[in-house]
């Protein structure tokens, strides 16, 4: 884990995906930490993951990620406890989506952190609270680059497993990062203001440098030191299963971020990645690296600041 350039925590999840085209779901490997992994392997990153998983975790899903050359040393698997399971039942233009949590794996503890640690890049990408202040407070002295995802520390659960937005959110784990990454419904749920600008604004002044909002087919938004720009949304071939893009885009930037280049390019990379793996079920495809790039140049060329 010393050699990996990105390190990814959060909790993998067993994903059963309702499909409108598609009379009975899929039942496969999920959560922002295997789409965001995999993506980096797909473009040469070196990752590493940690997280915790139950006995039910299949064995074929860690022989997966092992031979894409995810490296799985901070994963636990515990005999006795439960993986996170997530269901997932899309509309017939994909635009909502319900999501219902069936089961959860324990939290990741301070002490569950390989030691010592350090990483060019930590991604926090928690999907059901399984990640607390001082656990990331901890990998702030591990890192150069402390990234965050926040989702799954928005989401309430009630007793059939429905998802919500869980608030207040403990703002000042912000002051902690550098990187922020959430859809637009969950920033203005964190932020509390209902304008994506002033949302935006909001989450520069606890110190955070980059911003990125995913707006599904509208793009992204990313604001570098609070210049803002547009990322077109890349073309896809097809709509598949929209599950985890948004991982997906912030793999990529990562990715690229770690090669030191520019953010924006990075987010074109991010735009680019996620608009293939919408074409398959699941983390299982990302097109070829050279595709990516060639997306991602496609994009690039058109980027309009804002």
């Amino acid at each position: 884990m010393q050699d990996s350039d990105l390190v990814v925590i959060g909790h993998f999840s067993i994903d059963t995906i309702h499909l409108p085209s598609r009379t009975r779901p899929f039942v496969i490997l999920g959560g922002s930490v295997a789409y965001s992994s995999l993506v980096t392997r797909r473009l040469g990153g070196s990752v590493a993951v940690i997280s915790k998983v139950g006995g039910d975790f299949p064995e074929a899903y860690l022989w997966w990620l092992g031979q894409e050359g995810v490296d799985l040393s901070g994963v636990a698997r515990l005999a006795n406890e439960q993986t996170t399971r997530f269901e997932l039942e899309y509309s017939e233009d994909f635009a909502n989506r319900t999501l219902k949590l069936r089961s959860q794996a324990p939290p990741i503890d301070v002490c569950d952190l390989p030691c010592p640690l350090k990483a060019k890049t930590v991604h926090i990408a928690p999907i059901a609270g399984e990640i607390s202040y001082d656990v990331v407070e901890k990998l702030s002295s591990c890192a150069e680059v402390l990234s965050l995802d926040p989702q799954g520390l928005l989401r309430s659960f009630d007793a059939a497993g429905n998802v919500g937005f869980k608030l207040p959110f403990d703002k000042n784990l912000l002051s902690l990062i550098n990187i922020y990454k959430s859809s637009q419904d969950e920033i203005i749920a964190l932020t509390g203001c209902s304008i994506l600008d002033s949302a935006i604004k909001a989450i520069h002044d606890f110190g955070v440098a980059t911003v990125i909002v995913t707006l599904g087919v509208d793009g992204a938004v990313l604001s570098v030191e609070r210049t803002v720009y547009r990322v077109p949304a890349c073309s896809s071939s097809t709509v598949v299963d929209p599950t985890g893009a948004g991982d997906v885009f912030m793999g990529s930037f990562l990715t690229e971020y770690n090669r030191e280049k520019d953010s924006l390019w990075c987010a074109c990379v991010g735009s680019a990645a996620a608009s293939l793996v919408v074409e398959g079920v699941g983390p299982t495809f990302f097109g070829e690296k050279e595709e990516i790039y060639q997306r991602a140049w496609s994009l690039y060329e058109k980027g309009i600041k804002q």
